[in-house]
């Protein structure tokens, strides 16, 4: 495993990190999310990423009883805050009241006295934002929180906050990014690199399209994500005929490079210097070994440039997130 420097922090984080939207939020036991975290431990992942509406905290419990059994310096937590907690439809966003709330919430159920970087799970246009820097730089006052970062803003809020807070309260930025959704590239890059911020990209397999598994023209395979109501909102939007023929054509380049099709796209997203860390979720320890495999892995030109001729009618590539970001809201 390789480790690349965190933004303007001193935080040196694994190429490749383990998530827990969709598995350790209550998607699989707790003997496998068990399993899946110590199975990260063994790869040399030492960056660990969830958020507090990850079920509703379940998420955030079950690494507080698993992490906590490791020493706090030998991994480094992330979690976030904006989602809504509970059935009262105010019980969420960037206020300073909710973010002190939530940061004490989030600190008991993961079972320890800080987390490494608390972010902004979204952006919250209802609060000023200056609020929300200074709410940030409280926590991080009191060392609830070493580091903060932001996930799917845009550039103008991005600019909006480090013009109130300064070059220093922000270190990280998570979008959506991959192969399949390059959007990040136009601006977002740009607008954190030139603030010293780097990239934690989250579901840079594109939700899975990206390890080859969905075959165009037939329906996704039973017990896979895509097969899941719950996915409804994203599978209209990148669960397309057109991007699944584009990943069959993939597999020949990645397989005569001699890997499989995850190594290839994780090794894509990792090639862009911005990129610190490239979140992965599991079900099964197996597929935290098969992910971390990619760490170190350079792709050569050709193969680049084979890559780009196969995606470049379907991968999305604008500033507009649009539709997607919503659905992601939702889902997140």
């Amino acid at each position: 495993m390789r480790y690349r420097k965190l933004g303007s922090s001193d935080l040196e984080v694994s190429e490749i990190s383990l998530g827990s939207w969709l598995t350790f939020a209550g998607g699989v036991e707790a003997e496998t999310t068990r399993a899946c975290t110590e199975a990260a431990f063994d790869a040399g992942i030492n960056f660990f990423d969830t958020a507090n509406v990850y079920g509703r905290g379940a998420a955030e419990s079950a690494w507080g009883g698993i992490l906590s059994a490791h020493p706090r310096d030998s991994y480094i937590l992330a979690t976030k805050v904006w989602g809504q907690m509970s059935d009262d439809p105010s019980d969420r966003g960037l206020s300073a009241g909710q973010i002190a709330k939530q940061i004490d919430a989030s600190l008991t159920r993961l079972r320890t006295d800080y987390v490494d970087l608390y972010q902004a799970h979204r952006f919250d246009p209802s609060v000023p934002v200056e609020d929300t820097v200074e709410a940030f730089q409280k926590v991080v006052e009191q060392g609830k929180a070493r580091y903060i970062g932001f996930s799917e803003w845009t550039p103008e809020q991005i600019q909006a906050a480090i013009t109130v807070a300064g070059p220093d309260l922000f270190v990280s930025s998570q979008p959506q990014y991959s192969m399949l959704w390059q959007a990040p590239e136009a601006e977002v890059f740009g607008v954190c690199a030139a603030n010293g911020i780097s990239q934690i990209v989250w579901s840079p397999l594109a939700q899975g399209i990206l390890t080859g598994k969905y075959a165009p023209g037939r329906p996704a395979p039973e017990g896979s994500r895509f097969a899941s109501d719950a996915m409804a909102g994203s599978k209209d939007l990148v669960y397309s005929d057109a991007a699944l023929e584009a990943v069959q054509h993939l597999v020949p380049i990645a397989e005569e490079a001699g890997m499989n099709m995850a190594t290839m796209a994780l090794a894509w997203v990792l090639r862009r210097g911005e990129v610190a860390s490239a979140i992965t979720g599991a079900s099964r320890p197996e597929q935290v070994h098969h992910n971390a495999a990619a760490s170190g892995v350079v792709l050569p030109e050709d193969l680049l440039a084979a890559v780009d001729a196969v995606l470049r009618d379907v991968a999305v590539t604008g500033p507009v997130l649009g539709p997607l970001v919503e659905e992601g809201v939702k889902h997140r």
